[in-house]
């Protein structure tokens, strides 16, 4: 299906690969010099924006507060508007402009379950015992997108620039469940390049895959018959045996699996009550390798495993897929680009402060006291694809493999840290975030002023992206004819919490900052308490 946004776009179709507009490079140093200063003086919008989202806290599919909140502003802005895109509530597609290139700048939304914490506090003092929050730092790259558009907006509005920016938001990147519906909906069919944020404690970038799997998610449901599990147990077939045995199989399987290989689960169904023979369970995996055909060999290996565990069970089983991502790959010209940009920029100045909270959450859960990061991230040549080891995963690989792609990470956090857990949650909504913002927003608006006023940059990706990156890997869905985005998710969390939480959001009319509002004197390490 093609929407109205692509067959609009489609009437103002210039020379594809190519600049409309040509400034000299003396001349994008000045443009750059002008959004800079823009930047510098929107970053009090920046931190209100950052502190509210972190004040929601939802999860994948249920970003139903943070949506609104963005897209309010967006429309205000001057952008159209396409909402629940994909067949995806919460999300949307953001344009303004017209005509080519079309540049678009994407980051995610969402939280982690359990992860409330207080910003700014160096020890577990959740905000609402139990709930979500963004312990990952999700909350902040939206914010850094926006500030670099609206940036760019007014630049390209006065120089009379043409191109169109978009923006678009990563819905449930924690359960890697979107970005392929995206693609497969053909968002990205006429975009020129895509501009990724994600928060890091670093601020740098990259090209080719430096470390990504991809991956599909794959709920597996098994299907008995309940029966009383002490009076009559032999007329009952445990759907929850099946559960178990296919767990084992795979952990004995795992032995036999190339190293590249990441496989875990949790159980998201096991039955009802001990005395009822489970006629019912579910459990939910992640099969990560580093590249399409080893996904599909490993995911192969899941489906054998459940059907070995239906057999010894006397159950059945169907499968639901849940979210793919491709493994990354990123562009080259575009990554080398920005790196010089990211140069520019420089690091953030951090205060006594940002330190002294940054080492005392280091000291809080044992590991290495180094601080805050200095110096801006060197570029890495990318290992050889039959080197690579394999990690975590983002389903924006999705998107990297259809259109050329670079991936930022801006310094909003601290080193480390474990990752999804409320310590990456601490410095979301203290002055390290906002720092970091600005910078990667800086970036981001130096990068566009490349792409939509230099001739020579757009070919320079595309041919990378078409003689290089997809010269013998060609990109095909890990989706299967009828899967379709399981919205239902997080539900159930957020009805236990949404409530108790909205109790705590920001109020940036009442208070100047998060930390403000809930009364914390910045910042609070085990001394201090």
């Amino acid at each position: 299906m093609k929407y109205i946004y692509a067959a609009v776009l489609a009437l103002n179709l210039m020379a594809v690969g190519s600049s409309a507009t040509t400034l000299s490079e003396e001349e994008r140093e000045e443009a750059k010099t002008k959004l800079v200063a823009e930047i510098d003086k929107q970053a009090k919008l920046a931190q209100v924006m950052n502190d509210m989202i972190f004040s929601f806290g939802e999860l994948g599919f249920q970003e139903v507060e943070t949506s609104a909140y963005l897209t309010a502003m967006l429309a205000e802005e001057g952008f159209d508007i396409e909402k629940g895109i994909a067949g995806i509530p919460t999300a949307w597609y953001a344009t303004w402009g017209s005509g080519k290139p079309v540049i678009a700048l994407g980051t995610d939304l969402d939280g982690i379950p359990k992860a409330s914490q207080k910003p700014g506090v160096a020890y577990h003092d959740p905000i609402v015992e139990g709930a979500p929050g963004h312990g990952e730092g999700h909350n902040s790259g939206q914010v850094v997108n926006i500030i670099a558009a609206l940036a760019m907006k007014e630049y390209m509005t006065k120089n009379d620039i043409e191109g169109t920016i978009v923006l678009w938001p990563g819905i449930a990147e924690e359960q890697l469940a979107t970005k392929a519906y995206y693609v497969r909906e053909g968002y990205f069919d006429n975009v020129d390049a895509v501009l990724y944020s994600h928060v890091g404690n670093g601020f740098g970038t990259f090209y080719g895959n430096p470390s990504m799997s991809g991956m599909v998610s794959v709920k597996y449901n098994f299907y008995g018959e309940s029966a009383h599990s002490a009076g009559s147990p032999w007329r009952g077939r445990s759907a929850l045996d099946a559960v178990e045995l296919m767990s084992v199989g795979m952990n004995y399987r795992r032995e036999h699996l190339r190293l590249a290989q990441r496989t875990h689960s949790v159980i998201v169904d096991g039955g009802d009550q001990p005395n009822v023979v489970p006629q019912k369970a579910s459990s939910w995996y992640f099969f990560r390798e580093t590249d399409y055909p080893h996904i599909k060999a490993l995911w192969e290996v899941g489906d054998k495993m459940a059907e070995g565990a239906a057999m010894m069970s006397n159950t059945t089983w169907d499968s639901v897929v849940m979210g793919t991502a491709w493994p990354g790959h990123f562009n080259k010209p575009l990554a080398l680009a920005a790196l010089e940009n990211i140069k520019k920029v420089g690091m953030p100045e951090w205060s006594d402060d940002d330190i002294k909270l940054a080492k005392a959450l280091q000291k809080e859960i044992g590991a290495e006291v180094i601080g805050l990061a200095e110096e801006i991230m060197p570029m890495r040549e990318p290992p050889p694809q039959d080197k690579l080891t394999g990690g975590g995963s983002d389903d924006v690989g999705d998107i990297a493999w259809t259109v050329p792609t670079i991936f930022m990470l801006y310094p909003a956090n601290i080193p480390n840290l474990p990752g999804h857990n409320w310590a990456n949650a601490v410095s979301m909504a203290t002055p390290i975030a906002h720092k970091g913002i600005i910078a990667g927003a800086k970036a981001h608006a130096m990068n566009m002023v490349d792409l939509f006023t230099n001739p020579e940059l757009l070919p320079e990706m595309q041919d990378y992206f078409d003689n290089v990156q997809t010269k013998d890997i060609k990109y095909e869905s890990l989706l299967r004819e009828g899967d379709t985005p399981q919205i239902h998710l997080n539900e159930g969390i957020m009805k236990q919490y949404r409530e108790k939480m909205k109790a705590f959001y920001y109020n940036p009319d009442k208070y100047d900052t998060y930390l403000e509002q809930l009364n914390i004197d910045y910042p609070m390490v085990r001394d201090s308490k």
